[in-house]
């Protein structure tokens, strides 16, 4: 059962929207080789707006996320690409439907 989530509030600077875009796109194959993010999505929501939507069994696969390469790397980028600092918002999951 997936108990623990993530979602990220992305808002990128003016002229940054297309570089944060294939930011986010780039990031789905590293996010393939982390065991316990069972379900990861990368969401546009406007032009400027964008969020990553995250799930996990318990909080040591949400850490290790937190401490993986995506979160690394976009943290690196931050003052690059984002207007402000993310969001950063830890869910308990309540339900789910997954795959498996």
């Amino acid at each position: 059962m997936t108990t623990k989530a993530l979602y990220v509030h992305l808002k990128a600077k003016p002229g940054k929207e297309r570089d944060l875009e294939e930011f986010l796109k780039a990031a789905a194959p590293i996010v393939q080789g982390e065991p316990d993010t069972v379900a990861w999505f990368a969401i546009k929501m406007g032009d400027a707006d964008f969020a990553i939507f995250d799930a996990f069994p318990n909080d040591a696969g949400r850490d290790a996320h937190l401490q993986g390469d995506v979160a690394a790397a976009l943290m690196q980028k931050a003052d690059e690409l984002l207007a402000e600092a993310p969001a950063i918002h830890r869910i308990d999951v309540l339900a789910d439907k997954l795959p498996g």
